[in-house]
């Protein structure tokens, strides 16, 4: 078969059409779209349009709310810096542990260069918030809480427009990382109290190197680049036009395509988790089943290293993940896992396998084919696992 890719969580392959929009805003339509002449206006005309289309994609009341970036943690970083600078004798954040390196990074550098106070809220077992413990943490000193829409890890959603209200009962604002809920789940930001959001192209067959900080209208905002007048003055320098018409025409095919994600994607999703389980047993499907984004699969097989199955699945030409892109690598384990108390046994043998509209029943099978015979065969070569379960052993433990 072909290179089965099931690693749409780290990022997505740029949908032929985005690309198509983008390519005469690179030859033909290069004008700066700032400039009076007609080659400015040209391209002035296609950034509001695309400007738009992620609006309805956001269901946004005004198409200004949208302050174009970089990506998702640049998004991330002026949310959060903004806030501190703009609440007046509020100097505390609550956050949760399960949050990404975008948001964790930098909250951990405040603490320790500005002497911020940050409350990290834990999660259960199934990765859930701890709202009675958020809901104690909001305070008059307060400047934001930022939770994130969807784990990247496990596909948990947490309940941030109510969380959003919470945060205002206390003065609060509030700002969601959203990067991986934009385009998996519907979003209506009219109906809710959310001040600021994060996104980013890549995550829905977009462009890389282009993201949006949604800004609520009336919003006390610090830019943190400051340069020209783009973006009404909110972040300064040139706009990148390509990758911004290419957002916004992922925005529109993402729009359309919600119901898909909601009936095909989930469908392929469960078939494979369902398959792994009851073919492979002695594993754990980590996050809310109740609650979860529906292209993602996070399972974590025991006795066994996660990296391991990797390296076996890349040479059967299948990509999956041991975690989140920015930390592969790390010989730790997940943060997301370990703050969910996922059992020891289980800890570093976990997998993230996240579809999207272009993953295919047959894709599915072949992994359900491939993997168990890899996860055998490294069980056998394990002595922990079988020091637990010898071949005399009859014994099924199966944590599902």
């Amino acid at each position: 078969m072909e290179p089965i890719y099931l690693d749409n969580n780290a990022t997505t392959r740029m949908d032929p059409e985005v690309l198509a929009a983008m390519l005469p805003y690179f030859i033909e339509r290069f004008g700066n779209a700032s400039s009076a002449h007609a080659f400015g206006a040209e391209v002035s005309t296609a950034l509001k349009l695309a400007r738009g289309q992620l609006q309805a994609l956001l269901g946004a009341a005004f198409d200004h709310e949208i302050i174009y970036t970089s990506g998702g943690t640049e998004s991330d970083n002026t949310a959060i810096l903004s806030a501190l600078e703009t609440q007046d004798g509020r100097d505390e954040i609550v956050t949760s542990t399960v949050e990404h390196a975008a948001v964790l990074s930098l909250l951990g550098y405040l603490e320790k260069t500005r002497g911020i106070k940050v409350h990290y809220i834990g999660v259960d077992k199934q990765g859930r918030l701890d709202i009675e413990a958020y809901c104690r943490a909001l305070g008059p000193r307060t400047a934001l809480a930022t939770i994130m829409w969807a784990n990247n890890e496990t596909g948990t959603i947490f309940p941030v427009e109510t969380l959003a209200e919470q945060a205002h009962g206390a003065g609060a604002l509030f700002h969601t990382d959203a990067v991986q809920a934009v385009g998996k789940i519907p979003i209506d930001l009219k109906a809710s109290c959310i001040d600021m959001l994060s996104l980013s192209g890549h995550k829905l067959h977009g462009p890389k190197g282009i993201g949006a900080l949604y800004l609520r209208k009336g919003i006390k905002f610090k830019p943190l680049i400051k340069g020209g007048h783009q973006e009404r003055g909110r972040r300064g320098g040139t706009e990148n036009a390509p990758a911004i018409i290419g957002l916004g025409q992922a925005a529109e095919q993402a729009a359309a395509n919600l119901g898909c994600e909601q009936t095909q994607v989930r469908g392929l999703r469960d078939r494979l988790e369902q398959g792994i389980v009851q073919s492979i047993g002695h594993c754990l499907v980590n996050g809310d089943a109740g609650a979860r984004l529906p292209n993602t699969s996070n399972i974590a097989f025991e006795f066994v290293d996660g990296e391991a199955i990797l390296l076996h699945l890349s040479r059967a030409g299948i990509a999956a993940a041991s975690g989140a892109a920015c930390t592969s690598g790390s010989m730790e384990p997940s943060h997301v896992l370990r703050a969910m108390g996922v059992p020891y046994a289980a800890l570093h043998g976990a997998l993230r396998f996240s579809l999207s509209r272009e993953t295919s029943e047959q894709e599915v099978q072949h992994v359900l084919d491939v993997l168990p015979g890899i996860v055998v065969k490294l069980r056998e070569q394990s002595p922990l696992w079988r020091d637990k379960y010898p071949a005399s052993d009859a014994e099924v433990c199966n944590y599902v």
